[in-house]
């Protein structure tokens, strides 16, 4: 079991490098701006569950083979990045298919988001990284059970994640019902939200690399 101490040390931690706006919360104003709050917050949903399955390979020892694979991380982050620059094509290509704040995209159902936020989720390599380093940092071991301990530790970041994300979602997607109040400001902000998460899937393929 990981000591209190340990858990409200780490949780302090998650909070501080939560704070600070990074990818997925790029990616999560993206979709809101281009769906939607409630868009927005399935996608948060989506990203968490897929980010959970890392933490179930970090915890079993898959991630550690991963993040040392410069083939395996290559191929992940690649993956990830064109996934993204889909979504970012796709909402670009769909904006004038509902001009209006009230008439939904038609594939913007509640399980294909959360899905596709899944996808982005398992992988990001960024997150996988951030599991293998810092996560047993926090980890007792003469406590034993360290798969148990990893794996609590990165729940308790991703609820963390999961309540921070959606506060985003939220903002973006209520500045977007504020602003998109014409048919041509709707389609425009759903555009600006499939650029940044093509400007994302780019970053994302161009940085990182390891050697």
């Amino acid at each position: 079991m990981v000591p209190l101490s340990n858990l409200l040390a780490f949780a302090l931690a998650a909070v501080i490098l939560i704070a600070v706006p990074g990818p997925s919360v790029l990616f999560v104003i993206g979709r809101s701006l281009a769906l939607g709050w409630k868009g927005g917050v399935l996608t948060v949903l989506g990203n968490a569950a897929g980010q959970l399955v890392q933490v179930a390979a970090v915890a079993l020892g898959v991630g550690l083979v991963v993040a040392q694979s410069v083939v395996l991380f290559s191929v992940v982050k690649l993956a990830g990045a064109a996934y993204l620059v889909y979504l970012g094509i796709k909402a670009i290509r769909h904006r004038q298919s509902h001009r209006s704040l009230d008439a939904r995209p038609v594939d913007a159902r509640p399980l294909r988001l959360v899905a596709e936020g899944l996808v982005v989720g398992v992988t990001n390599p960024k997150s996988v990284v951030f599991f293998v380093a810092v996560l047993p940092q926090f980890v007792h071991y003469p406590s034993g059970a360290i798969p148990f301990q990893l794996a609590l530790l990165g729940v308790v970041f991703l609820v963390i994640a999961l309540v921070s994300d959606s506060l985003w979602a939220i903002a973006a997607g209520s500045a977007r019902q504020w602003f998109a109040r014409s048919p041509r400001r709707v389609s425009a902000m759903e555009a600006t939200g499939g650029a940044i998460m093509i400007g994302l899937g780019g970053t994302l393929a161009l940085t990182g690399t390891k050697s």
